[in-house]
C-alpha cells in the first residue's frame, strides 16, 4: 500500500505559502507508517516545534493501473474520506532552502490520518470538508477548487508509478494551515459528516 500527495492544488494555500502555481501536479510519497487511522492520537514529534495540519481529500485505489487516461480514471477509485496530511514546517523548510527531498518533513510516522471512507457514487459533484480545531472551523474547502481534478490526478500519477488496490492518495489542501499543540483536538468532515477525530498528544 503507498500513500501518495499532491502538492499545491489549491491556489490560494500555494499563495499562502509563496509558492508558484504549479504547471502540472506535484507529487510525493509517504510510507505505510505514516498512517494514523481509527481516530488513534497523533503524537507531535520531537524533531520539529512547527507541525501543521493539511485538511485533504483522500480517495483510496479500488483497481490496478498504469498510464490511466483522464476519461477513465474514474473507474479505478470508488471510495473517498478527508485527512490530514501533517507537516513539520519548520524541517520542510529547511529542506526546501538546501533543494533537498522533503521525507522528513512529510513523511514521519503518523503524519498520514485517514478519516471513515465512503462511497464516492454517494458524493455531489462538489465535494465540501472542513477541519474543526478545538470546534473552530480552521480550514475547509470545495473539490471544485481544486487545481488539478481527481481524474487528472490519477492520470498524471500513473504515469509515473503503478497505482494498486489500497493505494491513497492525497489530493491537497486548501487555505488556513496552521500549527498544531499538544491537547488540541482535531475534527475532519465530508460535508456535513464527521469522519474522523482525535487529540493531539
Amino acid at each position: 500500500m503507498k500513500i501518495i500527495c499532491i502538492g499545491r492544488n489549491y491556489a490560494d494555500h500555494a499563495k499562502e505559502l509563496n509558492n508558484d502555481l504549479p504547471e502540472e501536479p506535484v507529487f510525493f510519497m509517504k510510507p505505510d507508517t505514516a498512517l494514523l487511522r481509527n481516530n488513534d492520537p497523533f503524537f507531535l514529534p520531537d524533531f520539529s516545534q512547527d507541525v501543521h495540519h493539511e485538511i485533504e481529500l483522500v480517495l483510496r485505489i479500488c483497481k490496478a493501473g498504469k498510464h490511466i487516461e483522464p476519461e477513465f480514471a474514474s473507474a479505478y477509485y470508488n471510495e473517498i474520506t478527508a485527512g490530514i496530511d501533517f507537516t513539520a514546517r519548520d524541517v520542510q523548510q529547511q529542506l526546501k532552502q538546501k533543494g533537498l527531498p522533503w521525507e522528513k518533513a512529510k513523511a514521519f510516522d503518523g503524519s498520514a490520518v485517514t478519516g471513515t471512507f465512503l462511497p464516492f457514487a454517494a458524493m455531489p459533484e462538489n465535494i465540501a470538508f472542513s477541519l474543526e480545531k478545538n470546534g473552530q472551523t480552521v480550514q475547509s474547502g470545495l473539490s471544485s477548487d481544486m487545481i488539478f481534478s481527481f481524474n487528472e490526478i490519477i492520470s498524471f500519477v500513473s504515469r509515473f508509478v503503478t497505482l494498486k488496490v489500497g493505494d491513497l492518495v492525497y489530493t491537497g489542501t486548501p487555505a488556513g494551515v496552521s500549527a498544531v499543540q499538544i491537547g488540541d483536538t482535531l475534527a475532519g468532515k465530508l460535508g456535513s459528516t464527521e469522519v474522523f477525530r482525535f487529540a493531539v498528544r
